[in-house]
């Protein structure tokens, strides 16, 4: 166990995962100076009107981004390690708990969920026209790094983030990867339909 400084946010951040960060706050700015001058980690957790979740994400700042004269700043974090909220503390004037580390089980996903997830994300991809690359199958926790190449709900996130079987986590981020793509291509249809105003256009 040992102390975290936490920045909770309505957001959630999978290890690998990088987001950009407005910090505006007095006490974050205390934070994110802290993490800057010692090169530490704090803790991003999701928080909402019913609280702090159970678990979150060590994050560090990979790039500060701009510096506003008020002493507001942008800057881009990467998610790491996972951590569960023990316990909140206090005595500084961010907020502060004691966490201890989520670790994986010995559980690899195997070639096949492995191949499907793979051929989905290459198929979203197209299909939106993104310029991402298709990750290295071979990545280590290959399940968080695709998920956090994909725009999902807080609750899908936080459910792979509890998660300790990498096998698990493959299988639902297939899952995900299905849904998004069948949303793309229901969206894109109902756009070409309204500019054809539902009819076939003939020459």
């Amino acid at each position: 166990m040992n102390e975290l400084g936490l920045f909770p946010l309505p957001l959630v951040l999978l290890p690998t995962e990088r987001v950009p960060l407005h910090i505006f706050e007095e006490r974050y700015r205390e934070l994110i100076g802290e993490c800057l001058e010692s090169d530490r980690e704090f803790g991003l957790i999701y928080a909402d009107d019913d609280g702090m979740r159970d678990v979150g994400t060590r994050a560090r700042v990979t790039e500060v981004l701009a510096r506003m004269p008020d002493g507001r700043m942008d800057i881009l974090v990467e998610g790491r390690s996972r951590f569960r909220l023990l316990e909140i503390t206090t005595g500084r004037g961010f907020q502060t708990g004691e966490v201890s580390p989520v670790e994986d089980e010995k559980d690899p996903s195997d070639s096949e969920s492995i191949a499907r997830a793979i051929g989905l994300f290459d198929r979203l991809r197209e299909l939106t026209g993104s310029d991402l690359d298709v990750p290295d199958p071979d990545t280590a926790q290959l399940s968080f790094v695709l998920a956090g190449l994909v725009e999902l709900a807080p609750d899908d996130k936080l459910q792979l983030l509890r998660d300790v079987s990498e096998r698990s986590r493959m299988s639902r981020v297939c899952e995900l990867l299905e849904r998004a793509l069948l949303t793309t291509q229901r969206v894109r249809e109902a756009a070409e339909r309204a500019v054809t105003n539902g009819r076939v256009h003939v020459e």
